[in-house]
């Protein structure tokens, strides 16, 4: 019985096979758009983070008595707020967490008021890492610092050597309003004008933020002016993050209110929340606190692009199931004598049925394979376009693109299906029908 079937199916898919042809191509080709989509939905969130990254800090890591809020009216009375420091030997600490490899990177800040020698104007003085090896037990040679962590920082000219404290850069707002360049010598003193260090210009920085208007400067210059050897008032950090949901917001409001499962999970999930969590936990005195605005942005333009990939893969769905309906309707109309004739012979309309639905796992299998391996080399192609590497697949992608190919083929037999159960042997055979 199953082999008589097996013949008649297979008699059934070479008979009319231009049309079959046509169905599998309209199927592969929706199975391709859908595997495209859906490969660069899942790689995307970590694509985007990385571009995303390359716009600067999510986390700022502050002394936790800078945390402390004390407002009055408006007002910030607290007496520590800019007062205390953080230790710069426990910044290897932030690399140390659970989510150790989602930081791209770090800097840290030290901030002074700073005279321009010769009756100049006061001007802000920022000190930080540009490129500074940072060893840590799982990466001895790695480097962070704002180069890393703000890439889209221009500098005409070159970066001052880390090391160094008679070198710097000058905002190109400060550089024009003075006149400086490259190569020239700047002399900053104390307000109270106890000491001038002179430092040689090494590049004009544009950021198109505060660093404009400010001379930047290494680290070590900084905490030599200050008398904070070894201190830092702040630390800029850049971390891959998944984009916030109910589980992470509840988490923001009150982390104690979790349960311990759903705790577990957000603990254990890349969350901005959940990342600057570990970091206070690691770093002594320290309160990390997620750039919001940052956050909420990048969770905002991930989602957006996901559910615009999700319409347009129902819209190919829709089609491909439309193409496929049309297909097996014309196909019921032309061998309605045929279904009339196995009818009056004694077959039951589900055994009819079953044979155009095997026609159509047929064709929605195959054709949804051909489409997977189009849509994989597809993907791909789009991510050294778009983001200049590769995408990671998933390999369940293969067995789902298929599995929802066969779906668009049964979708689009239903029709069929219908017109098969109406169908009369005793009109079809008279051709009234």
């Amino acid at each position: 019985m199953a082999s008589m079937f097996f013949r008649m199916l297979r008699q059934s898919v070479l008979e009319g096979r231009r049309r079959k042809v046509l169905a599998a191509a309209t199927v592969a080709l929706a199975a391709a758009l859908i595997t495209t989509l859906f490969t660069l939905s899942v790689g995307v969130g970590d694509k985007m983070a990385q571009e995303l990254r390359s716009y600067g800090s999510n986390i700022r890591v502050i002394p936790r008595s800078d945390a402390v809020p004390l407002v009055i009216g408006g007002v910030d009375y607290n007496p520590l707020r800019g007062r205390d420091t953080l230790d710069e030997a426990d910044l290897p600490l932030i690399k140390d967490i659970f989510w150790r490899n989602n930081i791209v990177g770090l800097a840290p800040i030290l901030r002074h008021q700073v005279v321009l020698a010769d009756g100049g104007p006061q001007v802000p003085l920022i000190g930080t890492y540009f490129d500074r090896a940072m060893p840590i037990p799982d990466e001895p040679d790695y480097r962070t610092g704002m180069r890393t962590i703000n890439p889209f920082w221009s500098v005409d000219g070159d970066w001052p050597d880390d090391a160094g404290i008679d070198e710097a850069l000058v905002g190109t707002s400060l550089a024009d309003t003075l006149g400086l360049s490259p190569g020239d010598t700047l002399a900053l003193a104390d307000p109270d004008g106890a000491a001038t260090w002179p430092v040689r210009i090494t590049g004009i920085l544009a950021t198109g933020g505060e660093e404009d208007e400010a001379v930047v400067a290494p680290l070590a210059l900084v905490q030599a002016m200050t008398g904070l050897e070894g201190r830092v008032a702040e630390v800029e950090v850049s971390a891959l993050t998944l984009p916030e949901n109910e589980l992470s917001r509840r988490a923001r409001r009150d982390s104690d209110a979790l349960s311990t499962e759903e705790y577990d999970t957000w603990y254990c999930t890349a969350y901005v929340s959940s990342i600057a969590h570990q970091i206070e936990e690691a770093v002594p005195n320290a309160s990390a606190r997620p750039i919001w605005q940052v956050a909420a942005g990048e969770g905002a333009v991930i989602g957006k692009i996901q559910t615009l990939l999700l319409v347009v893969g129902l819209a190919a769905f829709v089609s491909a199931a439309m193409g496929v309906s049309s297909m097996m309707t014309t196909t019921v109309g032309e061998r309605a004598r045929e279904i009339g004739l196995m009818k009056a012979l004694g077959a039951r309309d589900r055994q009819v049925i079953g044979l155009f639905l095997s026609e159509a796992l047929v064709v929605g299998g195959s054709g949804g394979a051909l489409g997977c391996a189009v849509g994989l080399a597809l993907a791909q192609a789009v991510g050294w376009m778009v983001f200049g590497s590769a995408i990671a697949i998933a390999w369940i992608v293969a067995p789902l693109v298929i599995v929802v190919s066969v779906a668009m083929a049964f979708a689009g037999s239903i029709p069929a299906v219908r017109a098969i159960a109406r169908l009369m042997p005793v009109e079809v055979l008279h051709g009234r029908r």
